[in-house]
């Protein structure tokens, strides 16, 4: 091997892939299982727009605190695999309360029971990543084929939910089991949380961790991927909030778990190609595909309809979530691994979930349950789907132009400036 050639990293173990796998599996089982149809269950209890969009938005609200502090505990205080098992089986114990609040004038406890738990669930998503990272011999070729069995657990979450809860007419947003089911898999992954490998904290880390990670934002690309995920994540809300039940009401889907499904079932396609298209197209080129595919499956929503060309226009939006999620989230967590500094990745790391599943997350679902009262006929009590869906189509795009604008990607870490100690008067 000459000189100029990198050493290529060892095989990752097939025992290690086995046991982030399984973790990934879980992990996004959990969130699987009720997330999608909350927001429909919750209309089903006669929760306003306003009001649904508020509770789903505790997830995001959650993260905007709660990944701040769990970076800097991963990172300084506590192994993140205990932190992880701490997180969830006190999740599992909120998941069963959430599932038993079903008055609408008890809408303050619900949102108090969901915002807390969004503080438990949201470090997990860090802490899976930050685990993964730091145990994988090459994290752009080893994560994506792990965080797919992520996407398999969604899967398996939105299939069991239907094969469980659907029946009758009604669909699985029509009881509470959803809530249970999470409530079940949450304790698992409680469990199953000491059994990861161990991931110490680093011990003395020069500065604040997350106030580090801030300081990133002086390289002006870094600075301008953020603010762009940001910005594109609001308008990301839309579709988790509430397509579940635009799928119901505009396109006649009964079931909806297994439908929003063919959009996991493309992601588990594309995720394992993705450091392919990384090494070919670079990381910049990757970004902006995903936030196209974005603003293209929106375009679609607004065109959609219950049969014919409208219900395969439909489909296609679905399905189009596979390229959305990895070439913008799975890639922009592969940026944040190869551009901080090692000794404050999982800081990084919940610095970009703090900004996209936080910040962007809650606004884009507050906005979106206003806009879905917006955009309902006060006597039909119909959406007007079509123009609903062209707002955050129409956002994406700007979104994507100002990236392509800014964006370049430079090679190797960012370097933090280092302060030089005052230089001492002759004769002092």
């Amino acid at each position: 091997m000459s000189a100029a050639q990198p050493a290529t990293a060892p095989p990752l173990a097939l025992p290690l892939r086995l046991n982030l796998s399984v973790m990934m599996f879980l992990q996004f089982g959990v969130w699987g299982a009720w997330f999608v149809v909350f927001f429909p269950y919750l209309r089903g209890l006669n929760f306003t727009g306003e009001q649904a969009g508020a509770l789903i938005g505790n997830m995001a609200l959650g993260a905007i605190f709660s990944t701040i502090f769990a970076g800097y505990i991963a990172d300084r205080l506590l192994a993140s695999e205990k932190l992880m098992a701490a997180c969830h089986l006190a999740g599992s114990g909120l998941l069963y309360l959430i599932a038993q609040t079903q008055d609408p004038g008890q809408y303050w406890t619900l949102f108090a029971l969901t915002f807390v738990y969004a503080l438990l669930y949201n470090p997990t998503l860090v802490l899976a990543n930050s685990i993964t990272f730091e145990h994988v011999p090459d994290g752009q070729r080893d994560f994506p084929g792990i965080r797919v069995l992520g996407t398999l657990g969604w899967i398996a979450a939105g299939f069991s939910i239907d094969a469980l809860f659907a029946g009758g007419g009604k669909t699985a947003a029509g009881s509470n089991g959803p809530l249970m089911l999470a409530a079940g898999l949450s304790a698992v992954l409680g469990v199953y949380s000491f059994f990861l490998p161990h991931t110490p904290p680093k011990g003395e880390v020069k500065g604040i961790p997350f106030v580090r990670a801030l300081g990133l934002f002086k390289d002006f690309s870094f600075a301008a991927f953020f603010i762009v995920s940001l910005a594109i994540t609001v308008v990301l809300a839309f579709y988790y909030t509430v397509t579940s039940d635009f799928l119901e009401k505009q396109c006649g889907v009964k079931n909806i778990g297994s439908t929003m499904l063919i959009g996991q079932v493309c992601e588990t396609v594309f995720l394992p190609l993705l450091p392919l298209f990384l090494v070919r197209f670079g990381m910049k080129w990757v970004l902006a595909l995903g936030m196209f595919c974005w603003g293209l499956r929106y375009f679609l929503f607004a065109n959609a309809g219950p049969e014919g060309m409208g219900f395969a226009l439909a489909i296609a939006g679905v399905a189009l979530h596979g390229f959305c999620f990895d070439f913008f989230f799975a890639a922009g967590f592969i940026h944040c691994d190869n551009k901080a500094p090692k000794d404050i990745r999982a800081s990084a790391q919940a610095l970009f979930s703090f900004l996209t599943y936080g910040v962007g997350m809650w606004l884009g679902s507050l906005i979106c349950g206003m806009m879905v009262d917006k955009y309902t006929d006060p006597t039909t009590k119909t959406v007007n789907w079509a123009d609903f869906w062209m707002v955050p189509s129409i956002g994406v795009i700007v979104c994507l132009g100002v990236f392509l604008l800014v964006f370049r990607d430079r090679p190797g870490r960012i370097v933090e400036p280092v302060s030089e100690p005052a230089a001492v008067p002759p004769g002092a």
